[in-house]
């Protein structure tokens, strides 16, 4: 996608920090933690992200780590490890994906550990990315997107104030053949001034 003016003036940070957790730009050596990570969530990323259709080898993910890295320097894509600030552990990552410079407009994708479900921490990444988005890239449209049956994922879209806008039937199809729905949900500057 092109690239504007402002985004090369106004990069996004390799860290980003929030109360409890700080994402860090994806970097060369991160395999071993991503693979760890899909490794222990499998069972249950299996059912809603597409590309987790196996248990990646550490090659696997360690070549998606440096594709991440410069992705990050062209602009193109920002991949971000949530870590716990308290200990660094890694509890998911988070995305910017679909970008489009001239809008600016953004999707962000993130999952996190089964482990590590439950605790907020999804919505903290997500408020915290969305706050530097409106405020540092000065976004007009962040969307998430996530299966209709994903309820966990639409609960963070709303506990972070996106509102649904549509619901795609038979969008795409799952990691068992089946079709799914998917749902979109966008926030907006005026909704997210408070982040």
């Amino acid at each position: 996608m092109m690239r504007n003016l402002y985004a090369e003036l106004h990069p996004i940070p390799e860290r980003i920090e929030a109360s409890r957790l700080y994402l860090r730009a994806v970097q060369m050596g991160d395999g071993v933690l991503i693979r760890a990570a899909v490794e222990d969530s499998f069972e249950q990323l299996s059912r809603w992200m597409p590309w987790a259709n196996h248990v990646p080898a550490l090659s696997e993910s360690e070549t998606f780590a440096r594709e991440s890295a410069a992705q990050f320097r062209s602009k193109e894509e920002f991949n971000f490890l949530l870590l716990r600030q308290d200990d660094d552990y890694h509890l998911g990552n988070l995305g910017l994906h679909s970008i489009h410079w001239d809008v600016p407009r953004f999707e962000i994708g993130y999952w996190l550990r089964s482990s590590q479900q439950g605790h907020g921490y999804a919505t903290e990444a997500v408020r915290a990315v969305c706050g530097l988005l409106f405020r540092e890239q000065k976004a007009e449209r962040i969307e998430i997107r996530c299966d209709d049956r994903n309820i966990g994922s639409a609960a963070v879209a709303e506990r972070a104030g996106f509102t649904l806008e549509a619901i795609l039937r038979n969008h795409a199809r799952d990691n068992a053949g089946g079709l799914r729905n998917t749902r979109i949900y966008a926030l907006f500057p005026e909704t997210g001034k408070l982040l």
